[in-house]
């Protein structure tokens, strides 16, 4: 841990860094605005709403900040669920969530019996007397049983002429989840938003990067070549990728005391993979047993598929399958 403590330091020292990329702060773009505005509108209207983007494209820092924003404003009760553990979340976890969040009470408890708690509950939300935003971050992990019991507790609440809305923020995966036939209640009913992070703005993104994150007086041009910034503006999308491997970039080139680094380091760095489809996968929240459950296919089917070594009528199949649920051209 010293060792890695020391390097951290060396290395913002040696290129003149006040702080480390991933702790820049927040991008806002154009797309942020429109998201924050749309999800607003669409919660005081008591809508699910699923806030989607791929691996990386900024959900969870943008979720923090759109519920920072809503708390200032104090127009909507704000409810987060917090747990750890998003594969164990249940209906049950997240109605004690709207508890824990709502009640003023600290004496009060929470109700066992399942009819007198969404009773409670509903009244609850009615005597708060404004709509209610109920955030699920990493929301693509929630079982099938949990989004059906959560449309219903909206009802619930619209029955007493009151307003609760559901904010699920996943990957891709969740709007394609919604989309199966199988999950029309759900689907059909929900309200898709799409953060696209800085999609079109990456070049923007990474000046900004260099404006955060270098000392006064010291000029980018002076961290990295134009060409090694044009690459990173280039091939990557997302605040992640950029954040890591202009970080990882730096660490080599303090370690073969090059400054300021050049296209060749980051070429290098970059995963052989990083185009490929398993990787592309990943960044919309599926691996290979995900896409093997959501196409009926055997992941060693899917990897076959991958590398060209299934047979070109299962191929086809698969292929068209792919397609049905929006991942097509992967």
């Amino acid at each position: 841990m010293e060792v890695l403590s020391r390097m951290i330091h060396d290395v913002m020292e040696y290129f003149g860094l006040t702080k480390e990329f991933r702790n820049s702060g927040y991008f806002e773009t154009e797309n942020y605005k429109q998201v924050f505005l749309d999800l607003k509108a669409a919660i005081k209207s008591g809508h699910i709403i699923a806030l989607t983007g791929i691996v990386g494209s900024g959900k969870t820092v943008t979720i923090r900040r759109i519920k920072e924003e809503l708390i200032k404003q104090n127009e909507i009760l704000v409810s987060s669920n917090l747990t750890v553990e998003k594969h164990k979340v249940n209906l049950s976890t997240l109605i004690n969530v709207l508890f824990s969040d709502l009640i003023t009470d600290k004496n009060y408890k929470i109700p066992t019996k399942l009819e007198i708690r969404e009773r409670q509950l509903r009244d609850l939300i009615k005597s708060r007397k404004k709509p209610v935003a109920l955030f699920i971050d990493e929301a693509h992990e929630l079982h099938n049983k949990t989004l059906v019991g959560l449309k219903r507790l909206v009802e619930v609440v619209q029955e007493a002429n009151s307003i609760l809305s559901i904010v699920l923020a996943g990957h891709p995966k969740l709007h394609i989840d919604l989309n199966k036939p199988s999950m029309e209640e759900i689907g059909a009913r929900t309200t898709v938003i799409k953060l696209e992070g800085i999609r079109g703005a990456e070049k923007g993104y990474i000046d900004w990067l260099f404006d955060q994150c270098l000392k006064e007086g010291v000029k980018p041009e002076k961290v990295f070549t134009e060409r090694a910034m044009n690459l990173m503006s280039e091939k990557f999308s997302t605040p992640m990728q950029i954040n890591s491997y202009a970080w990882k970039s730096l660490v080599e080139g303090h370690l073969i005391g090059q400054k300021p680094v050049d296209i060749d380091i980051i070429k290098e760095l970059i995963a052989h993979d990083f185009d490929g489809v398993e990787a592309k996968l990943s960044r919309f929240g599926y691996n290979m047993k995900a896409l093997g459950d959501a196409i009926d296919a055997k992941p060693s089917e899917i990897k076959a598929l991958f590398r060209g070594r299934l047979s070109d009528g299962r191929a086809q199949e698969l292929q068209k399958e792919m397609l049905k649920i929006g991942i097509g051209g992967v």
